[in-house]
Parts: structure tokens; C-alpha cells; sequence
């Protein structure tokens, strides 16, 4: 499930939205059942990605590592995960950045370093696999294949291969590769006695830590550890390694934090009931809300949400507006995604097959219609079309985030810039071709003021096109306009 159950982009097909790269989980429990510990833990991450799902769990002696294509609960039974004893135990639910979806990218990733198995799990995008693949060949005894001809294509196959190439202890390769990785990265790993947790110095993506009663637990949200009855400690630091074993948990930092959260975390890709940087992603994005009334007014009768992820923001601007909130929309529950391929006739229903209207709730009304955000425009068209028909007087459409204006390279999915709207349009021109009689975006300092983080901490990349850590060239990255490729914007 996404994580307010059905996102906006999800409603078509053809209309794909951003999405998250990753989620992983880690547990060091003596005596618990980590395999379904981390199996829970995963269905709690699952909206991170739902195109494969795999776990490393280890015994002491030796790592056993099951994954698949498909989501947590069509891998893994009751069967499998009573298979797999032990103490130890890494997670990962996967959407595809780096790599195809396809099985050899599934994770965790598994090599022999000489010295025992290594088990790995990633959540982010490197942006210096060239670099790095010219680093594993320089140490590695024996031909290093590109990484699209490894066992994995993935950038998670290249950190594994080149922690395994250094022939030493996990903790000694992780320390000398971790500094020169750049990017996004939240990884768990695992040998056989120990599990490590490292954060990339920007901490652009979430990465916590909780405490059982009788072990530790990582995970990419808060969420998860609710989920299995793990209490908050801390979020892993930016530029921090922990190791937990049989003497405890220590802590080293392999780099000076330089924090850059991604803002776009607060929009929808978390959960809202996970807490980034002590404040709850749901109040965050009520707050949006509210400020969205503040920033675009509209005369109007009834505040609606897209079901689900513009709940919160409908909320918060009904609130501060004053307008009552409405369901307007009824989701259908048991539509998730699918691999069939719809006929014409079947496609020009459009969105119906996911979302209804309740005519009798908005016919004749003045409508504000809450969305989190905008790519390509075509789910908005086909909405207000929708609720057009079902008698709606008039429809403006506010949404929680500005315009996306560039790409991400750090762990989101985005379209092309090529692809998004609001690169070619104004906004009213964007209003025009939506159908929409007015359209408003929360704007960059309100969204950034709801966080309650000054704008240094924070990522913005995909709204001011300010790059915090160094992104591919031009040639590696169509779309990327010249200023970018010599850097000029970057900080």
C-alpha cells in the first residue's frame, strides 16, 4: 500500500508519479523471531516500494537470504518465514531507480567477503557509480564486469562488491567505503554475528532506530517500529555507522552531517504516521494545508480530498478557510496495481475504476479540491472532467506542494522534465489545461514553513532545482539544463 493508501498517481496508469526508492528494516533480536519481526516491519514499509521484497536473517553460523518480485505478503507465508531461524535480520521492499524490475535486482544483495557473508539492503540513488566502478576495478584481483553485467545492476551490487573486494571485516570495509559513496543512501547490513546501519551525511532520506526489550531495531520509518513494538530512540545520523552485536550498540561517524532531508518526504512519500525530525508527518501536512488557505483563498461551498494522500491538506485548509469538509470522492479499496493492460474502451474510463463521485454530495456545489501534487496533469484533467459530470457548479484545485520543476537523482522516481507540466506552463495556463476554474500550489516558504526546518536543512532540488550533492553530468542525464551540467547551482 502507498503510504496513505492510494496515491494520486496511482489512480492511472499511464499518469506515473513520483516514487520512493526504497524502504529497509533491520532487526538484532537473541531469542525473537526476526523473520517475522522484519516480515511485519516490511508490510509497514511496503509504500516505499512494491515491485520486489526480500530478507537476510542469520543464525550465527551462516545467512539465509529469500527474495522476490511481487509485495511483502506474495514473497513471503508462514511457511517461509519459519525457515528462517535466528537472531538476525535485514528487510527490503523495493521500487526500481537503479536497475530494471526484474529478480537479480530484488535485495538484500549477498556476497562472501573472505571473512563471512555480507548481506545488504539500500534505500537512495548513488550519483558516483562511475567513480566507484573505476575504484572496485583498481582493487579487485580478478575482472570486474560493468554493473549492468553483475549479478545485480543495481548501485546496491556495487557497494556490496566493493566491501567484499577489500578483504577485510565488514565494520573495517564499510568505514573506508561509506566516505566515498555520494548520493542518497540509507543502507542496513548484516554478517553473521552483527547488523550495521549507515546514513548518508546529507540524511536525505529517513533512516531511524528503536529499542525492543531484548534488541535493536533500524528501520526507514517511525512507523515500522510501532508496528513491531519497538520504542523511538533516535533517527541514524547523517554521516553515522551503528553496529550492534553480542557487546551492544556502538556508534561511528564516517563523515561531518551536513543535513538536506528531502522536503518531498513531508508531501506524501512517508507515512503519516511516521515522525521526521520530531514532527508528525500528518500535522506537517495539515499545517500545509492550513497555509494553503492562507496563500490561495476560494469562494466556495464544500472542501474536498483525492482519497488518500489529500486528506490531511483538505483537512487543514477546511480549518483555516472555514469552508466545511466534505467526502466527495469514494475510493474503491481492493484496486491496487495492476500488470493488465487495459483496452481503449476500458482506458477512457479513466480514474472510475479507483475513485467515485458522491453526486449527491457534490452536485451543484463550489468545490476546493485538495491534491498533493501535479506531474503530468492528466489524473487532474480526468478528475475535474469527472466531477464536471457529476454536476459540480465549480471546481478549484489547490495543491499541497509547488510545481515540480526538476528531476531527483536521489531516490525518487520522477517523470523527465520533459514530462512534467509545470517546467512549459503558468500556472493559470496549467488551471486551463487541467479544466480547473482556479488552481493554486502552495508555495516553496509556506510548504518549508509547515516543517517547522529552516530551508538549509532541507533538499528542494525537484521545486528550486538547487542540487545539495553533486548530480550526473548532462550526457548521463538527459533534461538536465546546461547551468546544471557544470554545476552553477549546486550548493
Amino acid at each position: 500500500m502507498p503510504p496513505d493508501g492510494l496515491l494520486t498517481h496511482e489512480l492511472d496508469p499511464q499518469d506515473h508519479g513520483p516514487q520512493d526508492a526504497c524502504g529497509v528494516f533491520g532487526v538484532y533480536a537473541p531469542g525473537e523471531e526476526v523473520a517475522k519481526l522484519t516480515y511485519f516491519g516490511m508490510y509497514a514499509i511496503q509504500h516505499r516500494g512494491q515491485e520486489s521484497a526480500g530478507m537476510a536473517v542469520s543464525d550465527h553460523r551462516r545467512i539465509m537470504v529469500l527474495k522476490d518480485m511481487g509485495l511483502v505478503s506474495q514473497v513471503f507465508n508462514e511457511t517461509a518465514l519459519n525457515s528462517l531461524p535466528g537472531d538476525i535480520a535485514i528487510g527490503h521492499t523495493r521500487y526500481s531507480t537503479t536497475g530494471g524490475s526484474v529478480w537479480n535486482n530484488a535485495q538484500p544483495t549477498f556476497r562472501s567477503t573472505g571473512h563471512g557473508g555480507l548481506a545488504l539492503a539500500h534505500n537512495g540513488n548513488l550519483t558516483n557509480t562511475d567513480e566507484l566502478e573505476e575504484w572496485l576495478a583498481s582493487i579487485s584481483t580478478g575482472p570486474v564486469p560493468h554493473k549492468e553485467r553483475m549479478d545485480s545492476s543495481s548501485d546496491t551490487a556495487l557497494i556490496t562488491a566493493l566491501m567484499c573486494a577489500l578483504g577485510r571485516t565488514v565494520a573495517e570495509a564499510a568505514m573506508e567505503v561509506l566516505p566515498r559513496l555520494k548520493g542518497a543512501f540509507c543502507l542496513t547490513f548484516m554478517e553473521e554475528n552483527a547488523l550495521y546501519a549507515a546514513r548518508d551525511p546529507q540524511g536525505i532520506r529517513p533512516l531511524v532506530l528503536g529499542r525492543l526489550a531484548n534488541g535493536w531495531v533500524v528501520a526507514s520509518e517511525t512507523a515500522a517500529l510501532d508496528i513491531v513494538g519497538a520504542s523511538f530512540v533516535r533517527e541514524v545520523e547523517p554521516g553515522e555507522m551503528i553496529t550492534i552485536d553480542a557487546d551492544g550498540l556502538r556508534t561511528t561517524r564516517f563523515a561531518e552531517a551536513q543535513p538536506k532531508g528531502c522536503l518531498f518526504e513531508y508531501v506524501y512519500l512517508a507515512r503519516p504516521d511516521t515522525t521526521i525530525r520530531e514532527r508528525p508527518v500528518h500535522s506537517v501536512r495539515v499545517r500545509i494545508g492550513e497555509i494553503l488557505a492562507e496563500e490561495h483563498p476560494a469562494d466556495a461551498d464544500l472542501v474536498i480530498p483525492v482519497p488518500e494522500s489529500g486528506i490531511p491538506g483538505a483537512i487543514g485548509y477546511a480549518g483555516a478557510s472555514g469552508i466545511p469538509y466534505g467526502v466527495g470522492l469514494v475510493k474503491n479499496a481492493y484496486v491496487g496495481r495492476t500488470f493488465i493492460q487495459p483496452s481503449q474502451t476500458i482506458r477512457q474510463l479513466g480514474i472510475r475504476l479507483k475513485l467515485n463521485p458522491l453526486r449527491d454530495v457534490i452536485a451543484g456545489k463550489r468545490l476546493v479540491v485538495v491534491d498533493d501534487s501535479i506531474v503530468r496533469g492528466n489524473t487532474q484533467r480526468a478528475l475535474v472532467r469527472m466531477l464536471r459530470e457529476a454536476g459540480a457548479a465549480e471546481v478549484h484545485v489547490r495543491i499541497s506542494s509547488p510545481p515540480v520543476q526538476w528531476p531527483c537523482y536521489y531516490g525518487i522516481d520522477f517523470a523527465t522534465r520533459a514530462e512534467l507540466i509545470a517546467p512549459g506552463l503558468s500556472v493559470d495556463e496549467i488551471a486551463t489545461s487541467i479544466g480547473a476554474d482556479s488552481l493554486g500550489y502552495v508555495s516553496l516558504e509556506g510548504l518549508t514553513s509547515a516543517t517547522e526546518l529552516p530551508g538549509s536543512d532541507l533538499c528542494r532540488a525537484c521545486f528550486d532545482g538547487v542540487y545539495p550533492v553533486s548530480i550526473p553530468t548532462r550526457a548521463e542525464a538527459p533534461g538536465i539544463p546546461v547551468e546544471r551540467e557544470n554545476q552553477e547551482r549546486l550548493v
